[in-house]
């Protein structure tokens, strides 16, 4: 996969300026236009999401290869990164849940059941990132970011998407617990506190293993240079901070956590529609949210316009770094791990009730036992996808800031 993060204390290249006007041109005018059509909202959101998708790729904040460099290697700055951003998420979130609202919006958390369509998706999403080479935030801003293999794992993550809606009823007549929230269970400060507490257990347990290993801790504050604001890279630890503020921005908009998913399988759903299949039969939009949101332009649903918002706000990052340079010429069998990984990747993200945003940040941000469920499994799926990144011709990087 193309390197779209610059190496450690380089210096940034000219901006590309046509690509940076392009960019912002999209932003504002398309903030505009949803604003005056769907209310200010829609637009601040895609605004939102457009800021997310900066902060992603100047930071390469890669969910796929923190968890593979983990697996690999023994390296967990990426990790560590990731409690970082979590326990600054559940300090803002909690109080907030509790509350059940921000400045007069309702808010609600994300959550999911504790079953066996929970283990299956979650473990095939795992898989799915180390063949398709990104999570779902990560092919959103790398492919906003230039890279031509993740167009091809975007196409299938957005098919198997729409596969995974329409097997999802029958994957729920599985035996399965109910969504269970620390907040009800326990109280939101002492499900803080537990909180916390398992995030540094996690990052103490990464560092321990990584000593151990190499002798030296890697830090996610260090880049072995001076960062950019603009034209970055930023340090892993200012990313964790902005998605964790994002998010809570996002709750604070939206009245709901950050996802991502949900909106493919709306694409791909109504994509599949254009053949004359009765989508709206499908067990997955009878619920009547879902079947306005079918029924609806994809510019009416949240999920779809802060997607729209990352791709762009990577885009503008590529820009500003001078990094926008698609290379079209691929291998075989590499585009054969993006088409599978892509279609692992949306049916078990429908299958897991979300992906690495709206099951595993969005749901432990919310409390929700289900989102460390997902990090388990996505784990043990990562386990096999390492093993079968050879059989494609694809490496297993050294580095958190190698790929998405």
């Amino acid at each position: 996969m193309t390197d779209l993060s610059l190496p450690a204390g380089a210096a940034s290249a000219p901006a590309e300026t046509r690509i940076v006007a392009a960019a912002l041109a999209l932003l504002a005018v398309g903030a505009g236009w949803l604003a005056y059509v769907y209310g200010w909202r829609q637009g601040a959101l895609y605004l939102l999401g457009g800021g997310l998708g900066f902060a992603l790729y100047h930071a390469a904040f890669g969910f796929t290869s923190a968890f593979r460099v983990l697996i690999a290697d023994g390296r967990g700055a990426g990790l560590r990164a990731q409690m970082v951003m979590l326990a600054l998420a559940v300090l803002l979130f909690f109080p907030a849940l509790a509350h059940g609202s921000i400045l007069g919006q309702a808010v609600k958390g994300e959550a999911g059941p504790l079953g066996t369509s929970l283990l299956v998706g979650s473990f095939l999403f795992g898989l799915g990132m180390q063949l398709g080479g990104g999570c779902a935030s990560g092919t959103l801003y790398t492919v906003g970011g230039g890279s031509s293999r993740m167009f091809v794992t975007l196409a299938f993550f957005i098919a198997g998407s729409a596969i995974g809606a329409a097997h999802l009823p029958s994957w729920e007549q599985a035996p399965a617990l109910p969504a269970v929230y620390l907040i009800g269970a326990l109280g939101w400060l002492p499900a803080l506190a537990l909180s916390l507490a398992l995030f540094a257990a996690i990052a103490w347990i990464s560092i321990a293993v990584e000593r151990r290993r190499h002798g030296v801790v890697e830090r996610a504050l260090s880049l072995g240079g001076r960062p950019s604001l603009l034209s970055g890279p930023w340090p892993l630890v200012w990313g964790a901070v902005a998605l964790a503020v994002g998010n809570f921005a996002t709750l604070a908009l939206a009245g709901r956590p950050w996802g991502i998913t949900s909106g493919f399988a709306l694409w791909g759903s109504k994509l599949w529609a254009l053949t004359g299949a009765d989508v709206a039969a499908w067990g997955y939009w009878q619920p009547p949210a879902r079947a306005k949101a079918l029924r609806d332009s994809v510019f009416a649903d949240i999920t779809s316009v802060m997607d729209f918002g990352i791709t762009l706000g990577a885009l503008l990052a590529a820009g500003l770094a001078g990094k926008f340079a698609p290379i079209w010429r691929l291998p075989g069998r590499s585009l054969a791990a993006a088409a599978l990984g892509g279609l692992l990747l949306g049916y078990g993200a429908r299958l897991a009730y979300g992906c690495n945003i709206g099951a595993y940040f969005s749901g432990i941000s919310s409390s929700s036992l289900h989102g460390w469920v997902w990090l388990a499994m996505a784990l043990l799926g990562t386990v096999a996808g390492v093993r079968l990144r050879p059989w494609f011709g694809l490496s297993v990087e050294r580095s958190q800031r190698s790929e998405a």
